[in-house]
């Protein structure tokens, strides 16, 4: 029966609004700054609940958001779950026909929009079978020009009483729901009901996951609409730390500056956003002395960006996750016998995607379908369980017949375990190249060409080869400024230091920008429709491009 002992986030808010009231939330947005406390924001969170109570909004009811990471789309975080409806963010960069659909598919019963995203939901939402739409909130006190039939946030939430007569919501309630990017078929639907995210907030709180106290200051450059900013807005909120958002899409200099003004010491995003910041600060004075942690995630980190935060004694704690999972899964801290190793030995196991997180189990099957050594040289896919991560996608029976089985999430991940328990990620199992009949890995070329001084990005994917089946083509973004002459044959003197010869690329093909997928990952799928066929490498024989395996 619900009540007071059930697993729900609530009781986060009630601790931040109790034990921290005066703690600050700092947000950055399209109309400057804004700064206020816990105590004023849980006002807010009441006179949201009351706003939507009034407009019709009942339990089990689908609250949309489409908005950047900023105060207004963090009071939605907690006013929506907490009165039993559930929060769906909805990730503003997928193509409009996604969007579209996926509205639809959620229902949602109203929409929060940040102002600059509504020339993207126009398009998406504008057709009769929205009717399920009551209203459209902007994210601003005033309301831009616009077809849509809105209302400002402020004026949507004027009046209301700043104190709101909470339901006990059943921990089996859903949550949160978010999509997957759908890069191939339609996206699918992931439930978090109020358990879960309660489980990935404790999960995230421990030690071996991302520990958060009273005196961090946490800025999540990971968008708030993927996977709740990888749920640091719950955590931040349940350890009562200040928290900082960075706003409508922040650059660099963005990221910086708040770093330096505001005395972040917890941030996080994927690879991209760390290698930006590091090029940003080679060529300005910048002073990120304040940073702790610098959580990378969504895509592997180069070995060359942990050493250089670590060069200036900040700690790039690698993790690894899905959607799925609500979506932390493991950490790549050091575990204790660790700490006495070398240097060497020490980054051998922080560029892995770590140890599973407390509370969650996994397996690594191979293609028998038989367990895998914890060798570190086997592998095969793996596979999760636990409290934080879902049985099933919303509407989807063909989906979960294919990636569930008997509870356990096929992550569709090919990895490898070492001794220690490191889970090191070989390769996405549909991006894993397959070289006469030897499995290469495109993660690890990536990486190791973006330890060339003169690379700024890289990317490897199979291209199709008549005699090899596949083989490895390197795409490359070259520093500005950089001998790209000299950079291909740079390139492969560094991977013959440590593959064989028929793991090195064919070809190393300069590009202006590695494709992204709408979360700001790597996005293969553009470049392997480009280069179907080895006609685009003319200048290599098959026995050219692939030396013999043996070697």
């Amino acid at each position: 029966m619900p009540g007071g002992t059930d697993l729900t986030l609530r009781p986060f808010l009630w601790r931040a609004e109790k034990l921290y009231s005066d703690q600050e939330i700092v947000s950055r947005t399209s109309e400057g700054i804004t700064r206020y406390d816990y105590a004023e924001y849980a006002d807010r969170v009441a006179q949201l609940a009351n706003a939507l109570d009034e407009l019709g909004i009942e339990e089990g009811d689908r609250v949309g958001t489409f908005c950047w990471n900023q105060h207004l789309h963090f009071e939605t975080y907690f006013a929506a779950p907490s009165m039993g409806a559930q929060l769906h963010t909805i990730n503003p960069l997928l193509p409009a026909e996604h969007i579209r659909y996926i509205v639809d598919n959620a229902e949602d019963k109203v929409l929060f929009v940040d102002p600059s995203l509504l020339p993207a939901l126009e398009p998406a939402v504008q057709s009769p079978e929205f009717d399920h739409v009551k209203q459209f909130v902007v994210m601003a006190s005033e309301v831009p020009e616009t077809d849509l039939d809105v209302v400002a946030y402020e004026e949507f939430i004027a009046g209301h009483d700043t104190e709101y007569d909470w339901p006990d919501v059943s921990e089996d309630q859903p949550a949160g729901m978010c999509y997957t990017s759908g890069t191939t078929g339609r996206p699918k639907g992931v439930e978090y009901t109020q358990k879960m995210l309660w489980a990935h907030t404790m999960e995230s709180l421990t030690p071996q996951g991302i520990p958060m106290a009273d005196d961090d200051v946490v800025m999540p450059v990971v968008p708030m609409f993927h996977v709740n900013a990888w749920g640091m807005p719950f955590t931040a909120t349940a350890a009562g730390a200040k928290q900082v958002f960075p706003g409508p899409s922040p650059d660099p200099a963005d990221l910086a500056g708040l770093i330096e003004e505001e005395g972040v010491t917890i941030t996080a995003g994927v690879p991209t956003v760390w290698l930006g910041l590091m090029d940003y600060c080679k060529n300005n004075d910048v002073d990120i002395s304040s940073l702790d942690t610098v959580i990378v995630g969504g895509s592997a980190a180069p070995r060359s960006m942990v050493e250089w935060f670590d060069d200036r004694d900040i700690e790039l704690l690698h993790a690894w996750g899905m959607t799925e999972m609500a979506p932390i899964g493991s950490v790549a801290h050091l575990k204790s016998d660790l700490e006495s190793a070398d240097y060497e030995t020490q980054v051998d196991h922080r560029v892995k995607q770590g140890l599973i997180v407390p509370g969650l189990e996994f397996k690594v099957l191979d293609d028998d379908g038989e367990e895998i050594a914890w060798d570190g040289e086997e592998f095969g896919e793996l596979l999760v369980r636990g409290p934080s991560v879902t049985t099933e996608y919303f509407e989807r029976p063909e989906a979960n017949e294919e990636d569930f089985e008997d509870g356990w999430l096929r992550t569709g991940d090919v990895v490898t375990v070492d001794p220690e328990g490191y889970l090191k990620i070989v390769d996405r199992a549909k991006d894993v190249i397959k070289s006469g009949g030897e499995w290469i890995s495109s993660v690890e070329l990536e990486n190791a060409i973006m330890a060339h001084d003169d690379v700024a990005e890289a990317t490897v994917i199979g291209v199709p080869h008549e005699k090899w089946q596949e083989r490895p083509v390197a795409f490359v973004v070259p520093v500005e400024g950089a001998d790209r002459d000299a950079i291909p044959e740079g390139v492969m003197d560094l991977l013959r230091e440590e593959y064989p010869k028929w793991w090195l690329p064919d070809d190393v093909v300069f590009i202006d920008e590695v494709p992204k997928t709408a979360t700001g990952k790597f996005s293969k799928k553009d470049l392997r429709e480009q280069y179907t066929d080895m006609e685009a490498f003319e200048g290599k024989t098959p026995d050219d491009a692939a030396p013999e395996q043996d070697d």
